[in-house]
């Protein structure tokens, strides 16, 4: 039955224009509303989603990005100036006797201040996934800042609950040993079924490694992805394992609206906490400025971080048990978080367009030093946004012919340093940046071909183009027929349809080897 009322939740909510996430946690809620129990499976079927999470962020995890001063200096201090402001807040809706559930002790206040100082990693993730934004400047920032959050919770939880990590823990740090033999597993696993199972036992494997020595196993798992991240098949097992996480993530959404019951009180205490949301971005937007990101990067990876997370129900449960809070406060930090999930993924949706309109109020706080100025190179009249294999395919077939007239453009920039020593003429941009196609406006471009794996991303890209004024050719690629039909719809003058028209592509490719003078003789050649 839940598996009915989640698809019809989440198919509804995607109809009016928002993730179906939002409709898997209010299928939740409606469940339980009507008496209905959750099974055990759905307990199981979420953690495997937490676990294959983890893994496929450490995929695409590079460590030395956790300790730049962006993400190291952003997420402790965040932590600690959040919990400061928090306490301070509900203690002054105590003094002003507004507020039935903030008359607590100063222990709970700090309990509950530091549950709702974590950003929700599958709330991030996702969102970032459907914008294809997890390797622009923003999302591995974002990225970046979660994991440490992850670490703050994983060493409160060992010091709350008196679990002392075992002496073999200290094992663990030889893990980095063992990557020559599972780089060797994956190179000869293939390229079939056997590249997801091989993901599922290294997910798995990694956390029950660490749960052995008393150590939280969603970390094994990270850590297991993370010694995958520098092998040549890390993107290849990341898309192999990518729609299991996705379902198995819908009990994890559904699981929350079984947390309890909540009451009338409840609802709307958890709707003055989501008043500290403002304070959240502010806190996240102000110390990146700071600390030398440009205005832009920062905006972005602020919206994408300003939620409650999954692991306050962690922390808040642990503080139950404890006694440092009352049981209500579980079910307000589940419903807090709830209305965080759907109020940030609507939210992001619209943070391109919200920055195009007030880029120069947002680019004021950044330090003068830090604006991403973008140039493209001279005689420029074609660009390729997105150079993955479609798009690095167009440009290698263009450039040919119109040479230097040819510029790919990528957001990825490790992509992009290893194209240039390709000698590939591309740039590191956002295709969705408004800045940077109010530049290609004053270029005279007369053609931008949109090679994107998203098209949630190819909508924004086009809502770019237009309210930057372009008025050149655009062409588009297409997975399926109706996005197909969606991008001729929205002004596309070409789409191209990779599944359906790359055979007449193969073919066309082909058909010199019949018009040769000398036919080929295979048999021959056996």
């Amino acid at each position: 039955m839940w598996v009915l009322v989640a698809f019809a939740c989440g198919f509804g909510v995607k109809q009016l224009g928002m993730p179906p996430l939002v409709g898997f946690l209010l299928a939740g809620f409606g469940l339980h509303a009507l008496g209905v129990k959750p099974e055990g499976d759905l307990e199981l079927l979420a953690d495997l989603g937490i676990t294959l999470m983890l893994f496929t962020i450490g995929l695409k995890l590079n460590v030395r990005a956790l300790i730049r001063k962006e993400v190291l200096v952003t997420a402790v201090s965040h932590t600690l100036v959040w919990i400061v402001v928090v306490v301070s807040c509900l203690s002054l809706i105590t003094l002003l006797g507004t507020g039935y559930y903030f008359d607590l002790p100063l222990e709970s206040l700090l309990v509950i201040g530091f549950a709702l100082s974590f950003s929700s990693t599958v709330c991030v993730v996702k969102m970032l996934e459907e914008a294809s934004e997890l390797k622009t400047k923003h999302g591995k920032t974002a990225i970046a800042i979660l994991v440490l959050q992850d670490v703050l919770a994983v060493l409160f939880l060992v010091a709350s609950t008196g679990k002392l990590p075992s002496v073999w823990a200290f094992a663990l740090l030889a893990l980095p040993l063992a990557r020559p033999l599972i780089h060797r597993m994956v190179t000869h696993v293939g390229h079939d079924e056997l590249l997801p199972l091989l993901g599922f036992f290294l997910a798995l494997g990694g956390a029950e490694l660490f749960s052995l020595v008393n150590v939280k196993g969603d970390m094994g798992a990270l850590i297991a992805g993370m010694l995958l991240a520098s092998h040549t098949k890390a993107a290849e097992l990341y898309k192999s394992l990518i729609g299991f996480k996705d379902l198995f993530l819908i009990g994890f959404f559904l699981s929350i609206g079984f947390t309890a019951l909540p009451s009338l009180d409840m609802m709307l205490t958890a709707l003055l906490l989501l008043v500290l949301l403002l304070v959240k971005f502010v806190l996240f937007f102000r110390l990146l400025t700071w600390l030398g990101m440009s205005g832009r990067s920062s905006y972005l990876t602020s919206m994408a971080l300003t939620n409650f997370s999954e692991f306050g129900l962690i922390v808040a449960d642990v503080g139950m048990e404890n006694n440092w809070i009352p049981d209500e406060w579980l079910v307000i930090i589940a419903l807090v978080m709830s209305f965080s999930f759907v109020l940030s993924s609507f939210v992001f949706k619209r943070a391109h367009y919200v920055y195009a309109h007030y880029n120069k109020l947002i680019n004021r706080y950044e330090k003068p030093e830090s604006h991403q100025g973008i140039h493209l190179p001279d005689g420029v009249d074609i660009i390729i946004a997105g150079m993955g294999r479609v798009g690095k395919g167009a440009y290698m077939a263009l450039e040919k012919q119109y040479d230097q007239r040819v510029c790919g453009i990528e957001s990825d920039a490790e992509r992009v340093n290893l194209l240039r020593e390709q000698k590939v003429n591309v740039i590191a941009a956002d295709s969705d940046d408004y800045e940077f196609w109010q530049a290609v406006t004053k270029n005279n471009i007369s053609l931008v071909m949109l090679a994107l794996p998203s098209q949630v991303e190819m909508r924004s890209t086009l809502e770019m183009l237009r309210m930057a004024g372009y008025q050149g050719k655009v062409a588009a690629v297409a997975r399926y027929e109706d996005e197909r039909k969606e991008l001729l719809s929205m002004g596309v003058n070409v789409a191209f349809n990779y599944y359906s028209e790359v055979g007449s592509g193969f073919a066309a490719e082909s058909q010199h080897l019949l018009e040769s003078e000398r036919p080929l003789d295979i048999a021959s050649q056996v």
